[in-house]
């Protein structure tokens, strides 16, 4: 007797990260993927009835599309993963950083509901998370975090922007969330236990994909000096499939750049730990894909641990 593979529906598959999560998932063997004709993609009987069939759904959908989804879904057993920010800070739902704590992973694989993190604050809480809980950085300390991504972060605007017809047009480098308010920092704040919000300033860059987060510290902001901090995220860290920590060397012997582009097309995470010659002055930064380990990739992370449990 054939063995029925899990059923996986992802909602909202012609967007950025949908697109992403649908090339990922149709080649493999171990599931079937549920996909519905462009007549009915928005139809939202013909989602209601996909959701209630499925036995896993992805929703790759902005936030208000997000909690619609999961409100058709509220009589069916499917089990989710939402891309969007609706339910992130949400206690009822699991947040899907695997490498969050010990057990975080355990929790997804056994989860019916799990967030899947912003981009953003993928770097940002594997950053700080870490360095609160051990009592190197004091949760009230007030913070500047910048980040930098290549333009398909902003969606398919952002690639339309930068890839259609005016594409000369589009700026090499612009900030944005210039009131202070973006939608992340509430996300950044819980999950890596600060009791402030931090000052967040990102941008995006005229390249596809890719980020570098930094947070600077001063050396009188902490409870050690680098190489402890470098050692308390190395020791939180060891044996993850998708971070590593660079190795340590302060001033001059250190890194001289950092490469947004370094790890596109994977699911990695590269952490450092900066410091200048003297030490009085310490940087935190984090490389990665924002459309690997900050979307799609992080989503069949949690997937796949959730296949598994």
């Amino acid at each position: 007797m054939a063995v029925m593979k899990p059923l996986v529906f992802i909602d909202g598959d012609q967007g950025t990260t949908g697109l992403q999560m649908r090339a990922r998932l149709q080649t493999r063997d171990d599931i079937e993927l549920l996909t519905l004709p462009a007549a009915q993609r928005k139809d939202p009987a013909a989602r209601a009835d996909a959701l209630r069939r499925a036995d896993f759904a992805v929703l790759c959908l902005p936030d208000d599309a997000a909690r619609d989804a999961v409100a058709l879904a509220a009589e069916a057993k499917v089990r989710i993963v939402d891309a969007s920010s609706a339910h992130r800070v949400d206690r009822a739902w699991t947040y899907g950083l695997p490498e969050l704590s010990s057990s975080q992973a355990q929790r997804i694989a056994q989860a019916a509901r799990v967030s899947n993190p912003g981009c953003y604050p993928t770097g940002a809480i594997t950053l700080l998370r870490p360095l609160v809980e051990s009592g190197l950085l004091a949760a009230g300390t007030n913070l500047t975090i910048h980040a930098v991504s290549g333009y398909s972060g902003q969606g398919r605007p952002g690639v339309e922007r930068h890839e259609g017809p005016q594409a000369a047009r589009a700026p090499a480098f612009e900030l944005y969330g210039l009131q202070l308010q973006h939608k992340h920092v509430p996300e950044i704040r819980h999950h890596a236990g600060l009791a402030h919000d931090p000052i967040f300033v990102p941008g995006y860059a005229h390249y596809a994909q890719g980020i570098v987060l930094t947070v600077p510290v001063h050396r009188a902001q902490l409870a050690g000096d680098a190489v402890r901090v470098h050692q308390c995220l190395a020791g939180r860290y060891a044996g993850c499939e998708h971070i590593t920590v660079m190795p340590f060397a302060p001033g001059s012997g250190g890194v001289q750049t950092l490469d947004p582009q370094a790890l596109n097309g994977s699911d990695s995470m590269q952490l450092h730990v900066l410091a200048r010659a003297d030490g009085e002055q310490v940087l935190l930064a984090a490389v990665f894909d924002n459309l690997g380990k900050g979307a799609a990739g992080a989503a069949v992370q949690n997937l796949n641990l959730m296949l598994g449990g």
